[in-house]
């Protein structure tokens, strides 16, 4: 098969833009005629500057990211900032008790200081966790195997709610959030099992008081889709290989306020985690992402991607959000419409758009019947359908560059598949 005989609707690493992908192998070779192809050059040239600050200044325009914000780069995809929000959200909460216990208190002894700063840490450190699927199940238990058990809060537990499976998101009046909670997590899209929020938690809205919550979002698999409410949270993280790039860089949206970090010293006499170098968001901004090799060649590859956003939707991300709304629309209604072929896995209130998980039930047999759907599907150039290992079933992943045509391609298979 040729490239344009297939619709690839994996999970991740996605689909990207054949124009793009033409460019950037012509730029891996030689990138503007210096010779040396992108992934060639230093990191710390002017070229590879220009390249990073153009591809944050490009995602800053596409989502209308606030001036108070700072966009970092880094390594190590969503598990890896698992760890990186523990350690810099730990870190900038005990730097804020430390300068308040300073300022009401001028000056104090440092054995002082850290002996307030334990009280402080034991009776008030608690970072909340909304888990509603695989990934914010993973990085509720990263967080307690960083801090222990005594620091972490299940504010919700999805699977209590649906039968001891991940489908739905539980009702905010259930949540069981900490009086004073110091973090609280959520994945805005859980890739695995298909549940996507429908709108941020008003729960969650600042109030702009000084209690409230460092709120932090995962948004690896749905980054631009769709608007983000950015002021609303503390920090929102993606791996690049849904809808921005290729595995290998992960983009962060910091508010600039967070990058404050408690001495290493002090954290270390409170028995708490120090965040590596190449974890540490103030070492990352302070060195504009460039502390360590940045991939090069990835942060390109998503600079060119925002490039092509930006001219196809003249409104930015709302134009992206359309289109998603409407591929996605298009398939929930070809699934709902044979009840006795489709099941479709999540809660109809917490459909993701991104990622369409079902059943094949036709037939009473859903293993032999997903084979046989599975089969059908690729001999129709439509590939990546398998669902998770962990969950099994179905899973179309309408990433951006799904057109609507591919969209279109799956509908009239599950129609002709249902019909059949």
């Amino acid at each position: 098969m040729k490239r344009e005989d297939i619709t690839y609707m994996g999970a991740g690493p996605a689909a990207l833009p054949t124009d793009v992908l033409a460019q950037a192998a012509e730029a891996l070779q030689n990138y503007e005629q210096t010779g040396l192809g992108i992934a060639e050059h230093s990191h710390r040239s002017e070229l590879a500057t220009n390249i990073l600050n153009t591809t944050k200044a490009n995602l800053a325009g596409f989502l209308d990211v606030p001036s108070n914000y700072e966009i970092l780069m880094m390594q190590g995809g969503g598990s890896g900032q698992f760890d990186a929000t523990v350690y810099n959200i730990v870190s900038a909460w005990v730097e804020k008790q430390r300068q308040k216990i300073l300022k009401e208190r001028g000056e104090i002894s440092e054995e002082d200081l850290v002996k307030e700063l334990r009280k402080k840490v034991e009776s008030e450190l608690r970072l909340d966790y909304l888990v509603t699927g695989s990934w914010s199940l993973k990085a509720s238990q990263e967080a307690i195997r960083l801090l222990g058990p005594e620091y972490i809060n299940i504010a919700s537990d999805a699977r209590k709610f649906n039968n001891g499976k991940f489908g739905k998101i539980a009702d905010e009046s259930t949540w069981t959030l900490s009086p004073k909670p110091s973090m609280v997590y959520m994945c805005d899209n859980e890739t695995v099992d298909g549940v996507e929020y429908p709108n941020f938690p008003k729960v969650l809205e600042p109030s702009e008081s000084e209690n409230d919550p460092f709120v932090v979002g995962d948004f690896s698999s749905n980054i631009l889709s769709r608007r983000i409410p950015v002021q609303n949270y503390s920090v929102v993280f993606f791996g690049a290989q849904k809808n921005l790039g290729c595995a290998g860089v992960t983009g962060i949206i910091i508010r600039k306020d967070l990058l404050v970090s408690c001495p290493p010293l002090i954290l270390r006499k409170l028995g708490l985690p120090v965040a590596p170098a190449v974890l540490d968001y103030c070492v990352t901004a302070k060195n504009n992402s460039l502390y360590n090799t940045l991939p090069m060649f990835d942060v390109y590859l998503a600079g060119q991607v925002l490039k092509k956003l930006l001219a196809t939707f003249p409104d930015k991300v709302n134009g992206q959000q359309a289109e998603a709304q409407r591929k996605a629309e298009m398939i929930y209604a070809a699934l709902d419409a044979y009840p006795e072929v489709f099941q479709v896995v999540p809660d109809k209130s917490v459909r993701s758009r991104m990622n369409i998980c079902f059943r094949v039930i036709k037939g009473g047999n859903i293993d032999e019947a997903e084979k046989n759907f599975l089969k059908g599907a690729v001999e129709r150039g439509l590939t990546g359908l398998k669902g998770h290992r962990s969950v099994g079933g179905i899973r179309a992943s309408n990433y951006n560059a799904i057109p609507i045509s591919g969209a279109e391609k799956l509908v009239a298979y599950l129609k002709e598949y249902a019909q059949a």
